[in-house]
């Protein structure tokens, strides 16, 4: 018993650790994902997405890239361009590069892991995404099919709605700088804190049992060769649900147990960018050869990718485990204490009971739907 108490806290105190020196680059993310709901939305550079070419391709993957939405998140926004005049590559191409990284996993990727593999990482989720557009545009069906995303809820269909004069408009068109700001933020730190919340708390508590539980020599004796930890991090990643910024400290903890970085990436690829709920939709909206397209880009690239990340470390003499989580010591221990207190007040919101209150009556409402997949963002 005093083993298996031992063994909690130390989870713990690990799990505490990585969520006190993320917790500064958590809320500059969140800051910065705020800016970006109210200064660019998808819809509005829709009208840029249409036709077959290389263009709309590339348009979609750079949008994608700074926009924070997990895996199901992404779907109704997808189908929303799509609806719009999206070409069915320029939509996979955002279905891939808006999940894989996003403004509030970059900094949580220099907090704990290190400044090379910030760098790589939404370059890797941008070359994948186009790689996936431009095979579907030349492997994919031209037909169009469904333009509705089914929920993986019964009875509850997503319709996204018909454009009008003023579907280009931008979130509180109007309105002073200071109002539009504000209503970003209460989007960041409310919605999608919300919704990336309890992912982040899984994740880090997770980080916490692989640094407490995994022996240092374990990932070296069975998975000491590069690619057979690409594998394993490959079929540990596809089925799992995690999104960009909950992978992230997971991927962490697994460098400082010995795995390569490039098996790393590997991971916070395949992890958010698939998962069976979003193969389902993807399937639902743009057929079954768009799903093998999509998945054989992921596997292709994330190979490819994490096979010049490991060349990059050693070209540059980079050792992983020993550069992980250093860049989070620029920072001042008061500046880390008083992110974390506030993080974790923001993330103690939903239980307040005003809002448990009202979040009971909203879920109680004809017609709604609470899900993190169904809300386009």
């Amino acid at each position: 018993m005093d083993k298996f108490i031992g063994f909690i806290g130390d989870s713990l105190a690990a799990a505490w650790y990585v969520f006190f020196e993320s917790s500064p680059y958590m809320l500059f993310g969140f800051f910065v994902a705020g800016i970006i709901y109210v200064f660019l939305k998808p819809e509005q550079v829709a009208r840029y997405f249409g036709g077959r070419g290389t263009r709309p391709v590339v348009l979609s993957a750079l949008v994608g890239v700074p926009i924070p939405l997990c895996s199901c998140g992404v779907i109704p926004a997808a189908a929303g361009l799509k609806k719009q005049g999206a070409s069915r590559g320029a939509t996979l191409s955002f279905l891939i590069s808006t999940p894989e990284t996003g403004m509030d996993s970059i900094p949580i990727t220099y907090a704990l892991i290190d400044p090379l593999m910030t760098v790589v990482r939404p370059i890797a989720a941008f070359f994948t995404a186009v790689v996936a557009g431009i095979s579907e545009n030349l492997l994919g069906r031209r037909d169009d099919i469904g333009q509705n995303v089914v929920c993986p809820v019964p009875n509850v269909t997503v319709d996204q709605p018909q454009p009008s004069p003023s579907s280009n408009a931008l979130p509180g068109a109007g309105q002073p700088f200071t109002s539009k700001v504000a209503d970003g933020m209460r989007y960041a730190f409310g919605e999608l804190l919300g919704d990336i919340g309890p992912w982040f708390v899984f994740g880090v508590l997770l980080a916490g049992l692989i640094i407490t539980l995994v022996p240092d020599n374990l990932i070296g004796g069975y998975l000491g060769n590069p690619l057979l930890a690409m594998v394993a991090m490959l079929v540990a990643g596809i089925p799992m649900y995690v999104c960009a910024t909950s992978s992230t400290p997971i991927a962490a903890a697994l460098i400082l147990k010995g795995l390569n970085p490039g098996a790393a990436l590997v991971f916070l690829l395949a992890g958010p960018a698939t998962n069976i709920a979003t193969l389902s939709m993807v399937s639902g909206m743009l057929g079954k050869r768009s799903v093998a397209i999509y998945l054989a880009a992921i596997v292709v690239c994330s190979f490819a990718m994490g096979l010049l990340v490991d060349y990059l470390y050693v070209t540059f003499q980079i050792q992983p485990m020993a550069v992980a989580g250093q860049a989070a010591e620029l920072l001042p221990e008061w500046i880390k204490f008083g992110s974390a207190f506030v993080l974790m007040v923001l993330l103690g919101r939903p239980f307040w009971p005003a809002r448990k209150t009202s979040k009971q009556a909203s879920d109680q409402a004809p017609g709604s739907c609470s899900k993190t997949c169904c809300s386009n963002k």
